[in-house]
């Protein structure tokens, strides 16, 4: 059982902010695994955010890991100012070429599901990764904000209010 394990929604914005759904709560993997509510409950902030499970290409760190009713919720950083591959990743992110979350762990307490696979219950949280292929299929990068969108709304505010003040 103390083998590392690869499992894991993603969105990034314009200053590398990342969010998504690393585990997805109440649906197997694609090998079967379920894993239950609290079994994140020892992961510590940070946590290496990586590509592709390559522990030669860390990209950022995951500042916020928190169960919600859907699932291991997360919010990290690409380091963009100081990772060169890191302003890769983001660029492939925004553009919807690399879409999943996958999470490196070692199983601590688990269950054999019927039908196969596992529940586990108990787990150390050793990584989360951006990858291509995620071994959740739900599991995905959530929030992509941009800049440019930010801006636009922005713009869009001040033309309202100005032309609420020009109306008086």
């Amino acid at each position: 059982m103390n083998r590392l394990e690869f499992k894991a929604a993603l969105g990034v914005d314009d200053t590398g902010t990342i969010t998504g759904i690393a585990w997805p709560f109440g649906t197997p993997d694609r090998v079967g695994d379920v894993i239950d509510p609290g079994a994140f409950a020892t992961a510590a902030t940070p946590i290496p955010m990586l590509f592709a499970h390559d522990p030669a290409q860390p990209v950022g760190v995951w500042d916020s890991a928190i169960e919600s009713a859907e699932g291991l919720t997360v919010k990290g950083r690409l380091l963009i100012d100081d990772v060169a591959r890191a302003r890769e990743v983001r660029a492939l992110v925004r553009e919807g070429a690399v879409t999943g979350l996958s999470i490196g762990f070692v199983t601590r307490k688990a269950a054999p599901r019927r039908g196969g696979g596992r529940t586990i219950s108990a787990l150390d949280l050793l990584e989360i990764s951006i990858v291509s292929v995620p071994s959740h299929p739900r599991a995905r990068v959530t929030g992509a904000k941009s800049a440019s969108t930010a801006i636009a709304v922005a713009e869009a505010i001040h033309r309202a209010a100005s032309a609420l003040r020009t109306e008086r």
